[in-house]
């Protein structure tokens, strides 16, 4: 898996893409929560469930129909917001999650189309160093690899994102 830094830095990114009655903390909150929680499946491994089952790490939690799912719940409860762009972005905040993940460099492979298909899928390019599981296994020279690695690969892209973003909505109130 990618780690939660790097998972949560990509749905800031996407933040601000959003219109401003969007790119509040309150949404980008959310979206980061989106983001990360496909990986609380984790703690399947405490109940003895195998990783390529329905709840396995990488499995339902990491599918698109997870992503559908979970931007629809969480865009249900915000009152006052354009519903439709709000679903999107809860959307792929949750989705780039899996995305993410199979772009690294170990793990078994993500359930994109779970719980039809519950097969394992990573991308044909995998430049992201795994992440280990556990906090305690993170703060070390592997974890630093990963670190290096997300820096490349979602950081500079993320860092892309909000320089155009910036620029678009800079252009746009000066005319």
């Amino acid at each position: 898996m990618a780690s939660a830094f790097g998972h949560g830095f990509l749905a800031f990114a996407f933040n601000r893409v959003l219109p401003n009655v969007l790119r509040d903390r309150k949404v980008w909150l959310w979206g980061m929560f989106c983001a990360i929680i496909p990986d609380a499946d984790v703690i399947s491994f405490s109940f003895g469930i195998p990783y390529e089952s329905f709840w396995g790490h990488r499995g339902f939690t990491h599918s698109i129909l997870f992503a559908i799912l979970l931007a629809s719940l969480i865009t249900f409860f915000f009152k006052s917001k354009p519903k439709v762009v709000l679903w999107i972005y809860f959307f792929f905040c949750t989705v780039s999650h899996g995305i993410l993940d199979a772009m690294t460099t170990g793990g078994r492979g993500i359930a994109f189309f779970s719980p039809l298909n519950n097969e394992r899928f990573f991308l044909p390019f995998r430049p992201i160093k795994v992440s280990p599981i556990g906090i305690d296994r993170f703060f070390g020279e592997r974890g630093l690899q990963v670190i290096q690695s997300e820096i490349v690969w979602i950081g500079i892209p993320g860092l892309l994102i909000i320089a155009i973003a910036w620029i678009f909505y800079r252009k746009r109130t000066t005319h």
